[in-house]
């Protein structure tokens, strides 16, 4: 095991005032527009805030989707205040190998990590809590001097007809928007027939990245995959389930399209395994999905040692989360645009400055941690 996270700049302090109190508070934001992945007019999300024994405190963020994992508000809830909370309590915060193998111990892997998108919220209030320790903004912590200073942000084109269709991407330029990912399946000719038309509809180069979210099988995914590549589509994410192993091997195999992972690859482990079975061109980064930002550097430095691509992604991201994202995709450099779409599908924010989409872009925060604050008495009144 590490002695120290990975890749931080400096050594541990061996006098770090130790974790005395974890809250959770339930933090909903209102939905604003149709997807896949928000049936209900609220976004659920569960707000950390991790104090330390000197009073210095961090905040994280955990941003469950039941419609797209296991994983509820309710289920964050009680993890981190049942479970989670009591196996960290009392250790040092910038000790995060040994934090997150107490939160292995206190609830089991599967697969995979068990609960990772709870274990994220506690995950980024301990960068946080560690970046304002140490007045040090994480890629500094990271030693990665020189991060990104935006993020360009991909709009999210995700409709049931032509018609919306239509409207959507317009809306996506209006606002300034340049790149554009797109949702695909079940149905591979209407898929089709839109990725025709948002490709026609956009008169400049952009990065033009799909996701069926392992929907279709393998037979339409092996079919469809020429016929978005001669649409001049950049990367396929997840044609098929995340457990279809050997038929995403014959996708990569094929070279059509890039292949991106997503909803399968949750640790490391199970990303060294799926490079050495040749199954991926690259993933699509969610510290959300990872358990955090601690296990999702090792995943870009293992794509990065392998030579493979890793694109910015996440869960409709808000706030803290969204912020976590920025910050790891701009202190590793990320290449291309982010599908971070919380500021298109989302309302309202517990930051004190929210974020403003500005040319097509989000700037990283500099400050100490995550680099935002939380307006803790909009927060308590939610």
């Amino acid at each position: 095991m590490l002695a120290t996270p990975l890749g931080m700049a400096f050594a541990i302090p061996p006098g770090a005032a130790p974790v005395t109190k974890i809250e959770v508070f339930h933090a909903p934001y209102r939905v604003t527009s149709y997807f896949r992945f928000l049936p209900k007019p609220e976004r659920p999300s569960v707000l950390v805030k991790i104090t330390s024994e000197d009073g210095s405190t961090g905040w994280g963020q955990s941003v469950p989707l039941p419609t797209w994992s296991y994983e509820t508000e309710e289920s964050v809830m009680t993890g981190i205040r049942n479970y989670l909370a009591p196996a960290i309590m009392g250790k040092n915060p910038f000790d995060l190998p040994v934090i997150h193998e107490a939160m292995r111990h206190a609830i089991a892997s599967s697969f995979s990590t068990g609960i990772p998108i709870a274990k994220a919220g506690i995950d980024l209030a301990l960068h946080d809590l560690m970046g304002k320790v140490a007045k040090r903004s994480l890629p500094e912590l990271w030693g990665r001097p020189t991060p990104l200073k935006k993020i360009d942000i991909s709009w999210t084109v995700n409709v049931r007809d032509m018609a919306e269709a239509e409207r959507v991407v317009h809306d996506g330029i209006s606002k300034g928007y340049r790149h554009f990912n797109l949702k695909v399946a079940p149905d591979p000719k209407f898929d089709f027939e839109l990725c025709k038309y948002v490709r026609s509809a956009i008169k400049h180069d952009f990065f033009f990245w799909i996701d069926a979210n392992g929907v279709y099988d393998l037979a339409t995914a092996l079919r469809m995959a020429p016929k978005f590549a001669d649409q001049g589509v950049n990367a396929f994410e997840q044609p098929i389930a995340p457990n279809r192993l050997t038929g995403l091997r014959e996708l990569k195999q094929q070279g059509a399209v890039p292949i991106i992972l997503d909803e399968g690859v949750v640790n490391s482990v199970e990303l060294a395994e799926f490079i050495k079975l040749g199954m991926l061109d690259g993933v699509a980064m969610k510290p959300a999905r990872t358990a955090g930002l601690f296990d999702a550097r090792r995943q870009i430095e293992i794509l990065e040692q392998a030579g493979l691509m890793f694109l910015g992604s996440g869960l409709t991201d808000p706030d803290i989360s969204l912020a976590a994202s920025l910050q790891l995709f701009g202190a590793y450099g990320l290449k291309h645009p982010a599908a971070l779409n919380g500021l298109q599908f989302l309302s309202s924010s517990y930051l004190r400055t929210p974020f403003e989409l500005r040319d097509g872009s989000l700037e990283v925060p500099t400050g100490a941690g995550l680099g935002v604050t939380v307006d803790e008495d909009k927060l308590r009144k939610a």
